[in-house]
């Protein structure tokens, strides 16, 4: 930033020099290397005159990406016997732009022995899963905690959701009676 061009809202890109430790002091998206500070990320300059500070503010926030421990959303794409895919849509309370695509496997499904990956869901269902691992670049999940699993299901035979009922899951439409692995939240949301 030029002696003239010291005013807040500049745009700025990572690496932009944007003064001296001893005329500013360096804020958030800011490094300093040698004595003068630089841009850390892409955005908008915030000179605080009072305090001599100068901070850059991101114009675009940090892509999420699910994470080993990330509570994830998605939709059953697929399910073979001993697998099912899922598209994730949400990690935690934030909606994504992206897709990514989570695996869960019939061993993580219930703390209980779970026969085949049809016991548990079915395509289109909505399901809530915990990220246990990404080896191989691969978002690998796990319903087997209670608050994990099916959230919303839907019937295999007319397509209505299914409400939660003992034994199972019921249609209401049609009658039809279906197993899934639910989360303790089913239907709430």
């Amino acid at each position: 930033m030029t002696e003239n061009g010291r005013k807040s809202g500049q745009f700025v890109v990572p690496g932009d020099r944007l003064g001296v430790i001893e005329e500013f002091v360096p804020g958030s998206g800011t490094y300093v290397e040698g004595g003068v500070i630089h841009s850390k990320v892409t955005g908008c300059t915030l000179l605080d005159k009072l305090n001599k500070k100068v901070s850059v503010y991101p114009l675009i926030r940090g892509v999420s990406v699910p994470k080993v421990g990330s509570i994830v959303e998605g939709q059953v794409s697929d399910v073979q016997s001993k697998s099912a895919t899922l598209r994730i849509s949400r990690i935690g309370n934030k909606l994504l732009s992206g897709n990514f695509t989570g695996i869960l496997h019939v061993s993580d499904v219930s703390p209980e022995y779970v026969e085949t990956m049809y016991d548990a869901c079915k395509p289109g269902d909505i399901m809530q899963a915990k990220v246990i691992s990404t080896m191989n670049r691969t978002h690998h999940l796990s319903t087997s905690e209670k608050d994990f699993g099916v959230i919303y299901a839907f019937c295999s035979q007319c397509g209505q959701m299914l409400t939660l009922g003992r034994p199972g899951l019921r249609c209401p439409k049609c009658g039809k009676i279906e197993k899934r692995k639910t989360a303790s939240d089913y239907g709430k949301g």
